[in-house]
């Protein structure tokens, strides 16, 4: 439906995460493309490899929104347990896919590598998942109910995401119009706030800058219909007008 909301969370795992060995590059793609096809990411958690972590925060976005995207923790290792966290949040058995097994036991036997036990993890998942294709490295991905589950590495988080997104039921796109502002938001606090409550169909945001021993402001205005983008736009460069001629007036 062309007016509807859909909206989005994303569940990013991984103790490097939190520790700032590994600095997430997955949030703000994410962030880019759903906004890009009309799909509002609404929230963004970090949590450990912790399985009951996991579990929580997992179940607690996925009643809220109508999608979640997790990165992280579907590797070899030991301490990759996403799959089985996603598997007893869904209260399913999480089991090595046969389909999963195939693609990668003969993706590895045509490089001529063994498909260790340590290997063979990275085709569990729970059971009724279907798979998200990985065009990069061949280990799949995988979504159940409105969970899509991909890998922590950038390169292939985005490779498994452009095939998800074909699949996805997206909204009406927002728009935005951006106005700057030669102002603190000391200055224009008071006016912006009363802006916003007289255009409440509208996002303003407003971003801080501080440039050549000087602060200023770049205001963003978000909504989904062109008409009240429009007037909230207006309403805010009347105001960075007003204050500009009451500077020049001094």
């Amino acid at each position: 439906m062309p007016n509807e909301v859909v909206t989005a969370a994303m569940l990013a795992i991984g103790d490097e995460l939190l520790s700032g060995r590994t600095k997430d590059k997955n949030i703000g793609h994410l962030a880019d493309i759903l906004t890009a096809v009309g799909i509002d990411l609404e929230e963004v958690r970090i949590v450990p490899d912790e399985q009951d972590r996991i579990v929580e925060a997992l179940n607690a976005l996925r009643a809220r929104y109508d999608y979640v995207f997790t990165s992280g923790g579907i590797g070899p290792t030991h301490d990759d347990i996403t799959a089985d966290a996603i598997a007893k949040a869904f209260d399913v058995p999480c089991e090595h896919d046969a389909r999963a097994m195939k693609i990668m036991g003969d993706n590895y036997a045509a490089r001529g590598i063994e498909f260790t036990e340590s290997r063979q993890r990275m085709a569990r998942m729970p059971r009724g998942s279907e798979h998200i294709a990985n065009p990069v490295s061949t280990a799949p991905g995988f979504h159940i109910g409105n969970v899509y589950v991909m890998a922590g590495v950038p390169s292939v988080f985005q490779a498994m995401l452009d095939n998800v997104l074909p699949t996805l039921r997206v909204g009406q796109q927002l728009l935005s119009r951006s106005v700057n502002c030669p102002f603190g938001e000391g200055t224009i606090a008071t006016a912006l706030r009363d802006i916003q409550a007289a255009h409440p169909d509208t996002i303003i945001g407003s971003y801080p800058k501080y440039e050549n021993d000087r602060f200023s402001t770049e205001l963003v205005i978000r909504a989904r219909d062109k008409e009240k983008l429009i007037a909230a736009e207006t309403a805010v460069r009347n105001m960075v007008e007003g204050l500009s001629a009451s500077q020049l007036g001094r």
